[in-house]
């Protein structure tokens, strides 16, 4: 665009200088239009990186509430595995001992049941080592007399048997000494 002198205006119609009113404005809107809206990018880069510059910050600010709160679920977390280890572990101690204590009543339970078993052997073979030898005894008391009397019988047979031989060869001496008495007799 010219630069218009104003002297120079008086000449022009009043059409002719709408248009080049509107011309004039045109240019300068466009111009203007041009730097508003270099200005308008400048401004809205500045916008922009303040916004950035914001949204770093926000997003540092959210980066340290969620370290912050990780960490903190983290100790807590660390808190409550510490918690159920401990209580897991004195649960485990209470029932090992619980076990051992059973184990142990149980192991005496049975030492005292073996004694007592051990204890009724040992009496009942003493009973009947006892028994054993009265029967032994008796045995060898009757034994004996039984063969006392099996002995006395024995030599009362025998005297018997005796008496009965001597009687035999005494009744035999006797009739063979008739015989022979009466064969002379009777032969003469």
């Amino acid at each position: 665009m010219e630069p218009i002198d104003l002297p120079n205006l008086r000449g022009y119609s009043k059409q002719e200088l709408f248009a080049l009113f509107r011309e004039f404005l045109e240019e300068y809107y466009k111009q203007k239009e041009k730097e508003l809206y270099e200005v308008s990018l400048i401004e809205r880069i500045i916008r922009v990186e303040e916004e950035l510059k914001n949204l770093r910050k926000e997003m540092e600010y959210l980066r340290k509430e969620m370290e912050y709160r990780f960490e903190a679920l983290l100790r807590e977390m660390n808190a409550r595995f510490e918690a159920i280890t401990k209580e897991m572990n004195t649960r485990f101690e209470v029932q090992k001992r619980d076990s051992d204590a059973r184990f142990e009543a149980l192991l005496a339970e049975q030492r005292a049941l073996r004694e007592e078993m051990n204890a009724r052997f040992e009496a009942i073979t003493k009973e009947m080592n006892t028994r054993f030898e009265a029967i032994t005894k008796e045995m060898n008391t009757r034994f004996e007399t039984q063969k006392r009397e099996s002995d006395a019988r024995f030599e009362a047979l025998e005297k018997r048997f005796n008496f009965l031989q001597w009687t035999m060869m005494l009744g035999f001496t006797i009739l063979s000494i008739l015989i022979t008495v009466f064969s002379f007799l009777f032969r003469s």
